[in-house]
């Protein structure tokens, strides 16, 4: 009995633990959840805005109360002389020094401080909240840039797929002519010349097969690597690299503005942070007004008997208040202002720079994505073309029609019409990748 139980807890556990292994099989959404779950820079993004949280609660504190608590000893190895006028005890024209005070002082006291109006400290609190919006912008900019590697990768390792299921159907396809020629070979009904031709594009194709397997490796640890899932485990992709294709095809006139682009943004922010830069330059001119209180308590003896119950301890009780009004600083105040609104300009200056670039790479990436939508429409017939050449030379070759030599020129025609495809495919689905990213346009 004791070892069903055990078995059942033990069984038990075992499923426990595989329910907590990384999931292995991936959609593109699914793929980009992740990353954006696990990616380090999505997580000090994310600490960033914890940051900008508390740069505002500590901003604010400056405008509340502000109380600090304070004590301290002295021990007087030499008392500190005191020199007066001998008139003072009688005594013109000499003076008379002694020493005054008591080998020991101890002091202990609370102060209270809080401002009541500054110009600095206003504009201080709305930059507080702006730079939390700025950070919350930086965080997007770091998701995108997860998510733009992650589509891409993603996408790369589904052609990836596609190549190798391709180059292997061919080293089946040329290894089942090679297998039957050898036996005619063996009858004495071909030359050795074309066994060794054949032969050799069996190579090729093994060879091709190789690359391919290493291209489809690379591109998985890549995908792996961007969305900070563990190296040393497989991982599966479920969607189908048609479907992904087609969804990139579906492109409108209307997809989206460069205004929405995240970079642009972020310029336009950091203006705002230099024109708050010129509100605060020219706040410094501004009185500041506040408060304070204290009370103190201060002990004196030449004993060390500081903390003894009859230890007369005086109190000091003193509030007030302080005004600070500034007059004339020599033109400092001026020219940080003036420095301010310079660095506002530059702002204005470089947005103006990034619009007509990304005006420039919007026509041009729209252009791009055209041409490489046409080149891989062609480029896919040709793979077909070249595919059904490729076949009927292998079935001339069976029935005793063919060449061997020409069986290697259509392999070759065959594995370079394939690998345009391939690069036409890329092209395409990187043109729509960047223009989703010039928009903003990078869902998961």
């Amino acid at each position: 009995m004791i070892k069903q139980v055990t078995s059942v807890a033990l069984l038990f556990i075992a499923g426990f633990l595989q329910a907590q292994e990384e999931k292995s099989s991936f959609s593109l959404y699914e793929a980009q959840s992740y990353a954006l779950e696990h990616a380090e820079a999505v997580k000090n993004a994310q600490l960033d805005i914890e940051a900008a949280n508390q740069k505002v609660v500590e901003t604010r504190a400056i405008g509340l109360p502000q109380v600090n608590m304070e004590a301290g000893f002295q021990n007087f190895l030499n008392l500190p002389v005191q020199v007066v006028d001998g008139a003072f005890i009688g005594q013109p024209g000499t003076t008379v020094s002694f020493r005054a005070g008591t080998e020991y002082n101890a002091s202990a006291g609370l102060s209270v401080n809080q401002l009541i109006f500054d110009g600095s400290y206003i504009v201080g609190l709305q930059v507080s909240r702006l730079y939390k919006d700025f950070s919350v912008a930086a965080a997007e900019v770091s998701e995108e840039e997860v998510l733009y590697n992650v589509t891409n990768a993603y996408q790369m390792a589904l052609i990836a797929q596609k190549n190798l299921g391709f180059v292997d159907s061919l080293v089946d396809a040329t290894q089942k002519l090679f297998d039957q020629q050898k036996n005619y070979y063996e009858l004495g009904m071909m030359q050795k010349e074309d066994l060794d031709q054949l032969e050799f594009s069996l190579l090729n194709a093994k060879t091709s097969f190789e690359n391919a397997q290493n291209q489809m490796k690379t591109s998985m640890d890549l995908l792996k690597m961007t969305m900070a899932f563990p190296l040393d485990q497989n991982i599966e992709l479920t969607d189908d690299l048609s479907v992904l294709v087609n969804q990139s095809f579906a492109l409108s006139a209307d997809l989206g503005s460069i205004e929405n682009n995240l970079n642009l943004q972020m310029l336009e922010r950091q203006k705002t942070l230099n024109e708050y830069n010129v509100k605060n330059m020219k706040a410094a001119n501004l009185p500041s007004f506040g408060a304070f209180f204290n009370q103190q308590y201060n002990a004196y003896t030449n004993e060390f008997d500081l903390f003894a119950s009859d230890q007369p301890y005086y109190g000091q009780t003193v509030w007030g208040l302080k005004l600070t009004i500034p007059v004339f600083s020599s033109g400092s105040r001026s020219a940080k202002t003036k420095q301010a609104i310079i660095e506002v300009k530059k702002a204005e200056n470089e947005i103006d720079q990034l619009k007509r670039q990304l005006e420039f790479q919007e026509m041009k990436l729209r252009n791009d994505f055209y041409n490489a939508k046409r080149m891989l429409e062609l480029q896919e017939k040709n793979v077909q073309l070249a595919k059904s050449i490729y076949e009927n030379a292998l079935a001339k070759k069976e029935i005793g029609e063919g060449n061997s030599i020409i069986v290697s020129q259509k392999y070759s025609q065959l594995i370079n019409a394939q690998t345009q495809y391939v690069s036409a495919l890329v092209n395409v689905l990187n043109a729509r990748l960047e223009i989703d990213k010039l928009y903003h346009k990078i869902v998961k």
